[in-house]
């Protein structure tokens, strides 16, 4: 995508890192040395992820990022392009390009260790130039603090719809979490925030509400996703798949999920395109070569109405 094709609809606020991807037996313990396979390197970070996922299920997509002018920017830049991202707003900056080191074990799973590198030089005054004409707003936490709080805070006083993806979990304000149109949590991360709040590790999921979102999303790994809302929770099953690599597969889900919301699905149904989404990137090894374009998925990729919906992969209200 270039300038000629208007202002994105859906605007990312993240990093954008180049993945160096090691495949292991298992990963090695302190003091520990690990052989492993051949090192990728792959396009990654949280929010060139979520940018590309969405954009190849067909939504106008811009991130607003910072790579180094180095040639791992140069492999980031050209995997958004390709995946029609629409790319002026990244900055070139004299920094390194943020890097991620990523073990894969044998069972798909992963551990990541992140240098930010040009992710840190993203501040709050780069957001409002790229804000206008956008219907929809991510972050997620690789880039700094500040910069994550003033997205979230400018896009709801503008009325673009703010989701955050709390990934990498940090504490962020109650301001922020008031203003939020949607909260994007895994299991984890939304048991370590309700206990930040409430000081109590197992509290249940339905008190994310209660530090102030509309609605919220956990999602589950393989068992799916949970949909938070005032009227309810809906569970939302995933498709049985055989993973291989799971690295990127919640950015996978968060790109989805905002692509479909742009398309004027609700929460429920946006998050059931979601999980099928986030099943195929598991099924192919790292982030964003393993997303799915739409033409890729069943029935075209279009999120399904409410008639449409597979009584043995979605789940009831619960």
């Amino acid at each position: 995508m270039d300038a000629s094709h208007g202002r994105p609809e859906v605007l990312v606020v993240g990093s954008a890192n180049a993945d160096l991807v090691v495949a292991a037996e298992r990963r090695p313990a302190g003091g520990e040395t690990v052989l492993g396979g051949d090192t990728e390197i792959l396009p990654g970070g949280k929010g060139a992820n979520t940018a590309v996922a969405a954009a190849r299920l067909g939504a106008r997509v811009g991130l607003l990022a910072a790579v180094g002018e180095d040639g791992n920017g140069r492999v980031l830049l050209d995997s958004l392009r390709e995946s029609g991202v629409y790319t002026d707003l990244v900055h070139l900056v004299d920094r390194p390009t943020g890097a991620a080191y990523i073990t894969v074990t044998p069972d798909g799973e992963n551990s990541i260790l992140v240098s930010p590198g040009a992710n840190n030089t993203l501040r709050p005054a780069d957001v409002d130039t790229a804000l206008p004409g956008a219907g929809i707003m991510v972050a997620s936490m690789e880039i700094p603090l500040p910069t994550v709080e003033h997205a979230v805070l400018a896009a709801a006083e503008a009325g673009i719809r703010p989701i955050l993806n709390l990934s990498p979990v940090a504490k962020v304000s109650e301001r922020v979490l008031r203003v939020l149109d949607v909260l994007l949590v895994n299991e984890h991360e939304g048991a370590w925030l309700l206990a930040s709040g409430f000081g109590k590790a197992d509290a249940d999921p339905r008190r994310l509400l209660e530090l102030g979102p509309r609605a919220a999303v956990v999602t589950r790994g393989a068992r799916g996703a949970l949909v938070l809302e005032d009227d309810g929770v809906t569970g939302v099953d995933s498709p049985e798949v055989e993973a291989v690599d799971t690295t990127g597969a919640g950015d996978a889900f968060a790109g989805a999920l905002a692509a479909t919301l742009a398309a004027g699905a609700s929460l429920a149904d946006a998050a059931r395109r979601a999980v099928r989404v986030a099943a195929v990137s598991v099924t192919r090894h790292g982030a964003q070569p393993s997303y799915p374009y739409a033409d890729e998925l069943p029935g075209g990729g279009q999120y399904p109405a409410d008639g449409d919906r597979d009584p043995h992969t979605e789940g009831d209200m619960v």
